[in-house]
């Protein structure tokens, strides 16, 4: 084994595993999840992202890492802004994907009996499948306002509230945003899928909290037990998508200009003070602003319908965060405060106590941080750590990883059989394609909790609550 453990979660790979790491790699995990690590491929990524330019302290791996496209899905790394670069591969192809949670004042029981038709009045009314269209018809000076705006586009056309952008990341608005870098067929891709939750892994849930960890944490966010939630995780859908693509070009032609070499083609990069560094920020938050207006429509819509149903309830918001991202943030490193830049890659933020970016309701305990399990398995919110500040720039695992490909998934089991085997959870499922649902079986993925719990051992995250699913809409 190329690992050194360190402790029961921390695992160093060191600079001699492969010729020009110019920092270790540090794994979180325990035996359950470096198992795996050798056959996915994911320790040769790890080590890879360790070889770039101007990378800071570690290559890092969350524990539910495995293979992605340049970097690991899992993966997180932070650059220097005067001799680092920004990659693409870091961020992924769907930018901003994330998750959002809100928060019903209804318990189970009342839930209970209106359970199927509210399911399916959700499925009707959010779009979701590969290429849905949305019901929300926009022309292209409002797609630009979109992409400059955020959230903030959403709640000024009727699409959530004023109350919601404090708990969005952000406040649901990167700032540097500029559609000017993003292209003519990624405005043609995302101009009809506003409001639109996509597919693969995207879902939306009904879930209901049935553990509390941490009572002050839980007070602080509204959590109580026995309260029903919903969670929504999607992203920028194909605009995102076409922005990754478009400037994985721009990077392959910057590298030979640069001069930079990394060891595989899809680590393509720019330095951090270049001009294709600018273009791809500014069209990455434009993506992500993208992201932050789907999930608040995506949640006005869902408030809409709970409140045909129970006229007297309301849906606050935890909070909405992403998990691919690439972040211009202040961090301590060798002792000094810097501006770096942080990629995170099926990563989430995790931002701890007394942080200045947090709404003021959550400043004193920490960042809510939300892990979703895989289709039929529980959820979590956690909290930031000044532990996780310190050492990995305040980053923590974004879900379960998966540990089957989607082939091998579909292979597996048929549709019927996972659904019935769901339903007799009392979890309903409802899907655009029975593929989906094939493909996103829970054996496909890792062991959520065990995962969570690595996180929470290495003190980078804290647990606070679980969520159990109650209904599942799937693409």
């Amino acid at each position: 084994m190329a690992l050194k453990q360190l402790d029961h979660v921390r695992w160093l790979l060191d600079k001699d595993f492969k010729a020009g790491m110019r920092v270790t790699g540090l794994i979180y995990g325990d035996s359950y999840i470096i198992q795996n690590l050798e056959k996915e491929g994911a320790l040769e990524q790890i080590a890879n992202v360790a070889c770039l330019p101007g990378i800071l302290k570690h290559s890092y791996a969350m524990p539910d890492v495995h293979w992605g496209y340049g970097f690991p899905i899992g993966g997180v790394a932070a650059f220097s802004m005067d001799d680092g670069i920004i990659s693409p591969g870091g961020v992924g192809y769907d930018i901003s994907c994330g998750v959002r949670v809100m928060l019903t004042f209804l318990d189970q029981d009342e839930m209970k009996p209106h359970i199927d038709e509210l399911t399916a009045a959700i499925f009707t009314k959010v779009p979701c499948g590969v290429g849905s269209k949305g019901a929300i018809k926009i022309g292209e000076s409002d797609l630009l306002d979109v992409l400059a705006n955020g959230a903030l586009w959403a709640v000024k056309k009727g699409y959530g509230t004023k109350e919601d952008l404090e708990c969005i990341e952000e406040r649901g608005r990167l700032p540097h945003a500029d559609a000017s870098y993003v292209s003519k067929k990624a405005l043609e891709r995302g101009k009809p899928q506003l409001g639109t939750l996509g597919s693969g892994n995207h879902f939306l849930e009904i879930q209901v909290i049935d553990e509390i960890y941490d009572e002050n944490a839980a007070r602080r966010f509204g959590l109580n037990l026995g309260q029903v939630t919903v969670m929504i995780h999607c992203g920028s859908r194909g605009l995102g998508h076409q922005v990754c693509d478009d400037y994985i070009k721009v990077m392959l032609r910057a590298m030979n200009k640069y001069g930079i070499s990394v060891p595989d083609r899809q680590l393509c990069c720019a330095p951090l003070k270049s001009e294709e560094a600018k273009q791809y920020l500014g069209a990455m938050q434009a993506a992500a602003n993208y992201a932050l207006a789907n999930r608040e429509i995506i949640g006005h819509l869902v408030r809409e319908v709970f409140g045909d149903f129970f006229p007297k309830s309301d849906l606050k918001l935890l909070y909405d965060v992403s998990h691919n991202m690439a972040h211009i943030e202040k961090h301590e490193v060798e002792g000094k405060q810097i501006d770096v830049c942080v990629h995170r890659k099926g990563a989430t933020r995790a931002f701890p106590p007394g942080h200045p970016s947090l709404p003021e309701k959550y400043r004193q305990v920490g960042q809510p941080v939300i892990i979703p399990g895989s289709m039929g398995t529980e959820s979590y919110i956690l909290v930031g750590t000044k532990r996780g500040m310190e050492e990995c720039f305040a980053s923590t695992c974004h879900g379960a990883g998966r540990v089957l490909s989607r082939k091998a998934a579909m292979k597996s089991e048929k549709a019927d059989t996972i659904l019935k085997r769901l339903e007799d959870r009392g979890i309903k499922v409802m899907a655009e394609t029975m593929g989906t649902v094939r493909e996103e079986i829970p054996e496909a993925y890792k062991d959520v909790s065990r995962v969570v719990d690595v996180v929470e051992k290495a003190g980078i995250s804290r647990k606070v609550a679980r969520l159990r699913p109650l209904a599942v809409i799937k693409g």
